[in-house]
């Protein structure tokens, strides 16, 4: 009766034992995707926009005479420049947006090591939206082309300091690259590391 007992113990035993097994083997982790299918899957956000900051900067603008097709058109031109010169100032808004454009990615800048994935990712790029709705005219007497031109010399000051500020472009970076270690972990990488864009 013992040896009986004893046996019944060891057939369960060996039973929740070979059952733990397969279970663990049964559980085994999903294959993890290539190089190109990773490629794809993080092409797939394709402009991932990782900053948005809104800024504001005061402009002043007073272009210079251009020259006219005929003789009476350069006295009309020196007369309004010396009686009335064109000048604006202004206060201009916009929205900056800082991000990666992701759709250039391909298997070539992915690397895949066992359950470790490295990227090699894009420079942040910036774009400027004016917001001429809350631009804050000072004070002008510009037509409407030469109101035009203050507003995109705005926009290209915008563009020439964003691209300039380190410190949000490491921010914009370091926002891209927790979203795509996020999407990466759920495809079952262990690891996402990043390395740093080749230099221009």
């Amino acid at each position: 009766m013992r040896s009986m007992a004893r046996l019944a113990v060891a057939a369960l035993a060996a039973g929740a034992g070979l059952g733990l097994v397969l279970a663990v083997a049964a559980r085994r982790a999903p294959a993890l995707p290539d190089p190109p299918a990773v490629a794809l899957r993080v092409r797939e956000v394709a402009k991932l926009e990782a900053l948005e900051v809104s800024l504001y900067k005061k402009v002043t603008f007073a272009p210079e005479p251009t020259p006219a097709d005929s003789l009476w058109g350069d006295v009309a031109g020196w007369l309004r420049h010396t009686f009335r010169a064109p000048r604006g100032k202004a206060i201009v808004f916009a929205d900056a947006h800082l991000g990666l454009d992701l759709s250039a990615l391909d298997a070539s800048r992915v690397r895949v090591t066992g359950r470790t994935v490295q990227l090699t990712l894009p420079e942040v790029t910036a774009t400027v939206e004016l917001r001429p709705g809350e631009t804050e005219i000072i004070g002008s007497n510009l037509d409407s082309a030469e109101t035009a031109r203050l507003l995109e010399l705005a926009r290209a000051a915008f563009e020439r300091e964003l691209s300039a500020d380190r410190a949000l472009k490491a921010r914009a970076r370091a926002s891209a690259e927790r979203a795509i270690r996020a999407l990466l972990t759920g495809l079952g990488f262990t690891e996402v590391r990043f390395a740093e864009p080749p230099s221009a």
